[in-house]
């Protein structure tokens, strides 16, 4: 029956959801419900442990908050250090450098922070500590405004290695930095071919990221350009028509054969199907949604932008980090904000049980790399 309904689904059109890792029931039609599907409020209720009504408050301030953004970042002028959402008071914090510029950013509707370093200047130091050669057991490093600081994460059972403690000090003569310990190192969340409903290329099942016309985007480590991708059923879907990883962690697969494409994520059965209806880039701390083959619909938050992450098979970098689950044959598929597509699934450490941190690959990166146009509603 699971399968019986999917097919009608899948079979008509690569569906804008793959992701990290399995599926529950057919999914519901889709819908056109403001701010977002009954289910996504559902999703965030369960997960992030809101009422209905704190997650419709929420989408609606995090709305705002991401139109401020801009607005803002131009309104401090080179002074800006960064921003960051807080969903306790629903606002969005701006940090400058020069407290004559406070006055023109709080005329936004955004709040102020005075800092020292600026996003230049921050963005700077991640760029020296990107040159070195990273050891294994320094799990990533990304720009932290909140702090004004570069975040060095070093898995904790290694902090005393000779190799974590001399890039540690190499890191702190690029400017500020700050070490913080982590439970794991990251990985990759591909799969070997298992019952789901993903796409396969060779015996590595992955989850379809979003729909662009001609295709759909996802995962790099997925699949090597040239590769062929087929759907749940076997049925051949199209080839990896550029891939990076590491470096980056992204990828665009053409269709034909009768597949086409819709402006969707699914829901698993679970919530109702997600419209997307455009790619506008959500702030630090606000809600985002994963939706993939494996632990379909999950949701959290947004941790840090501009991640560096050292998987064992090299960085990958300007990496998403969130506090959603996900687990092996998640890879490639769909973070969502709202109705705002985020980016791809890479990896990360945990899983749905015991939770843990993924990353995602921004899609305007993805789009902007490959010249494609996101397909929405």
């Amino acid at each position: 029956m699971i399968r019986t309904g999917l097919s009608a689904l899948l079979v008509l059109g690569t569906w804008a959801t793959a992701g990290l890792v399995p599926a529950a029931a057919a999914p519901a039609p889709a819908t056109t419900e403001a701010p977002a599907s009954a289910g996504l409020l559902t999703a965030m209720q369960k997960d992030l442990g809101l009422t209905k009504s704190q997650a419709v408050a929420r989408l609606a301030a995090e709305k705002t908050a991401t139109a401020v953004d801009g607005k803002a970042r131009r309104a401090a002028g080179p002074s800006y250090g960064g921003s960051w959402f807080n969903p306790d008071s629903g606002t969005l914090t701006v940090a400058v450098t020069s407290a004559g510029k406070a006055d023109a950013v709080r005329a936004t509707g955004a709040a102020v922070r005075l800092v020292k370093h600026s996003a230049r200047q921050l963005d700077a130091a991640k760029a020296a500590i990107d040159a070195l050669d990273a050891p294994a057991g320094v799990a990533s490093w990304h720009v932290d405004p909140k702090a004004n600081k570069v975040v060095v994460n070093v898995v904790a059972a290694e902090k005393n290695d000779n190799d974590v403690e001399a890039f540690v000090a190499r890191a702190r003569q690029a400017g500020p930095v700050t070490v913080v310990e982590t439970a794991k190192a990251p990985q990759t969340f591909a799969a070997g071919t298992v019952g789901g409903d993903p796409y396969y290329t060779g015996n590595v099942r992955c989850s379809i990221g979003f729909s662009v016309y001609g295709g759909f985007v996802t995962a790099g480590h997925c699949g090597r350009a040239g590769a062929g991708v087929s759907g749940w059923d076997g049925s051949y879907i199209g080839n990896f028509q550029g891939s990076s990883f590491p470096d980056n962690d992204y990828a665009w697969v053409n269709v034909g054969s009768g597949w086409w494409t819709v402006p969707v994520v699914l829901g698993w059965g679970s919530v109702s199907d997600q419209l997307v209806r455009g790619s506008n880039e959500a702030p630090i701390g606000a809600s985002i949604c994963r939706s993939g083959s494996t632990t379909h619909w999950r949701c959290g938050n947004v941790l840090a932008k501009n991640e560096t992450v050292n998987y064992a098979q090299g960085a990958v970098h300007q990496m998403t980090k969130t506090s959603v689950c996900a687990e092996g044959g998640d890879s490639g598929g769909s973070f969502i904000s709202g109705d705002q597509a985020q980016g791809v699934t890479s990896g990360g450490w945990g899983n749905c049980s015991t939770g843990g941190e993924t990353w995602y690959q921004p899609v305007n990166e993805i789009l902007s790399r490959y010249g494609l146009t996101l397909h929405t509603a």
